[in-house]
């Protein structure tokens, strides 16, 4: 048996490794294509465009090895039947399920290389990657609304809200156009303070520098509050977003890690913030890895198929639809349990279960007839 093993497992996985790097390739073709639009423009250049390129490698191979993973496997074990080496380890003693339970173990192997690229490489890479971009274009942009962070927490004078906008992050990692809006219990606003630019201390500080501060105070018997403008030069900002929270507002979703989600919606929960996108992506990225495992389960049976009739090339086509299909769902159910308010973790499991019956569908009705 370990013969076999070493047969299967090398075949497959040197196939595994040349679809992925075919996948790479091109999908870094791609990407610099289109950086090179921006070529020219503020000081950007082609080997900017060439290094952000390659940045963005590790988290293509996340999204796309267990579609390199099925076509791999598929194109390995198809070849093997078409020279009639599986016909003859079936013989040999390969049953159906010791067959499956060799492949899940490999598809475990290939989850594992998924996860620890998923979770640590791509996050990290992907971060240092907008970081570049950043100081090669100037800063970060969020937009017409920017982006959007709250809070609220106790203090001596009673409960306290806070809404903070950011316009933009500079390429030092400074934040610039930051607008903070008190609020008290009942929604009213008791000040707005305007800065120029702000960091993130390690202590959850915000220090802001060009600060205009404007307090609305109500005082009893007035309908009208009285309104103070203070200019300040500096101002330290004590706040309970650290600069984890502030960085998973800012940078990109796909740059923060499986437990940096989890916090991140907790974060959001707790200020009653909606956080549906996170917490599907966070499902997401823990249950992707497993779609691996099925991508092997659902290349098997192309090792029952009489491959001497059509040949790899259809089998290898076929494989190609399925993962395309697979990414194409994955994508839609997503999209879809956000417009309509599904459960998180049923979206994310729905697309690996549906193939993963398939899979067992398809092998179960060829070992019985075929």
């Amino acid at each position: 048996m370990k013969t076999v093993r070493r047969l299967l497992y090398r075949d497959i996985a040197g196939s595994v490794l040349f679809t992925a790097l075919a996948f790479l390739s091109l999908f870094f073709f791609i990407d610099f294509v289109d950086e090179l639009e921006d070529v020219g423009k503020q000081g950007y250049q082609a080997w900017q465009a060439a290094v952000v390129s390659l940045l963005a490698l590790p988290s293509h191979f996340y999204e796309l090895f267990p579609i390199a993973v099925l076509i791999g496997s598929i194109y390995a074990l198809a070849r093997l039947a078409q020279a009639s080496e599986y016909t003859i380890l079936r013989t040999g003693g390969l049953g159906p399920a010791r067959a499956l339970w060799l492949l899940a173990l490999l598809g475990l192997a290939f989850a594992a290389i998924t996860f620890v690229i998923g979770d640590y490489a791509a996050p990290y890479v992907q971060r240092e990657r907008a970081l570049l971009q950043a100081q090669f274009r100037g800063g970060l942009t969020f937009g017409r609304a920017g982006a959007w962070l709250k809070e609220h927490h106790s203090t001596p004078e009673g409960e306290r809200s806070y809404s903070i906008q950011v316009s933009k992050a500079s390429a030092a990692g400074a934040l610039e156009g930051v607008r903070i809006f008190e609020f008290d219990a009942d929604g009213r606003l008791l000040a707005s303070i305007d800065a120029a630019r702000a960091r993130v201390g390690r202590d959850a500080v915000w220090h802001l520098e060009g600060v205009d501060v404007t307090r609305w105070d109500a005082q009893k018997g007035d309908a009208t509050p009285a309104v103070t403008e203070t200019r300040l030069d500096r101002l330290a900002w004590p706040s309970t977003l650290t600069s984890n929270v502030v960085a998973a507002a800012v940078l990109p979703i796909n740059t923060m890690s499986t437990l940096e989600l989890f916090r991140y919606t907790q974060h959001l929960a707790d200020n009653e913030q909606a956080g549906q996108r996170y917490e599907i992506q966070f499902w997401k990225k823990a249950l992707y890895p497993f779609a691996c495992v099925v991508m092997v389960a659902l290349a098997l049976p192309f090792a029952y198929l009489q491959v001497r009739r059509s040949g790899i090339s259809l089998k290898v086509f076929g494989g190609i639809m399925l993962g395309i299909s697979f990414v194409l769902l994955n994508n839609v159910s997503g999209h879809l349990g956000l417009l309509q308010n599904w459960t998180p973790w049923v979206v994310a499991a729905v697309p690996s279960l549906l193939y993963l019956m398939l899979s067992m569908a398809a092998f179960s009705w060829l070992v019985r007839y075929r």
